[in-house]
């Protein structure tokens, strides 16, 4: 039985995030089992590196699968082509590799980095992956918040409500808010874990400090309180994007 990674990108926003769920169709995790299984004829069961709710995208995600039929990897072009051929228009498979047995696309992975975007001016070419907000915006501040994250592990104010999670705590590596273009904006995070919904529950409750609604230190209490009810609203899922997995180089055996 080889094991394989394969490197995916899609745009989240038709599908009802990335898990399969009982009464719930179209997940990217549903399309792919099912039309990759249709092209190898033979069941494919995919294990992703991570959990993407409704409406996120991801540029570069991982997701592991186990097939004994024969090596994919010396026509990888031609079974990369025919993947593509009948998967959606949102969702391609950009790579596969060959790794060790036991090696896991979420348990493995040494730190992941999102994205989220911010515009601030309204742009009919950008505006679906990104969150336009009018008004005053103090990215000054909200980098002070950003580089707060880094001297803390407890995350509970920013995951979701009744989750299996067994520890809210994450050692979060980066955090920065750039001007990458005119009037747009970029979020970048990168954490050894993330909690469901705590990418946009940070910048949620950050655009609150930089619209001067709540101050830094609030958003230091915040932290502290361990309470999602004491932070701010998700930030829209259409403006995140997940865009980074590392694995630890002796995984891959091609």
């Amino acid at each position: 039985m080889a094991r394989y990674f394969l490197f995916l990108s899609y745009d989240g926003i038709p599908f009802n995030g990335w898990q399969i769920q009982k009464n719930t169709p179209y997940t990217v995790q549903q399309i792919l089992e099912e039309k990759i299984s249709l092209i190898l004829n033979h069941r494919v069961e995919l294990t992703g590196c991570g959990r993407t709710d409704t409406g996120v995208s991801a540029k570069n995600y991982v997701a592991h699968f186990d097939f004994e039929a024969f090596d994919l990897l010396p026509e990888k072009k031609h079974w990369l082509y025919k993947f593509n051929m009948v998967l959606p228009s949102e969702i391609s498979v950009n790579d596969i590799r060959r790794v060790e047995d036991k090696a896991h696309a979420r348990y493995d992975a040494l730190n992941r980095t999102y994205d989220y975007y911010i515009s601030r001016k309204k742009n009919p070419f950008r505006q679906k992956y990104t969150w336009f907000l009018h008004g005053d915006l103090d990215f000054n501040l909200m980098n002070a918040c950003a580089a707060e994250l880094l001297h803390h592990n407890d995350f509970t104010s920013f995951s979701k409500l009744h989750t299996q999670n067994k520890t809210n705590f994450c050692r979060i590596i980066k955090a920065e808010w750039k001007l990458i273009r005119q009037d747009e904006w970029r979020f970048e995070i990168t954490a050894d874990r993330f909690l469901r919904g705590m990418v946009r529950a940070i910048v949620g409750t950050q655009v609150l400090v930089g619209q001067k609604k709540i101050t830094a230190e609030d958003f230091r209490k915040i932290i502290l309180a361990r309470n999602r009810k004491a932070a701010g609203a998700n930030a829209p899922s259409n403006a995140l994007f997940l865009v980074k997995i590392k694995y630890p180089t002796a995984t891959f055996l091609h």
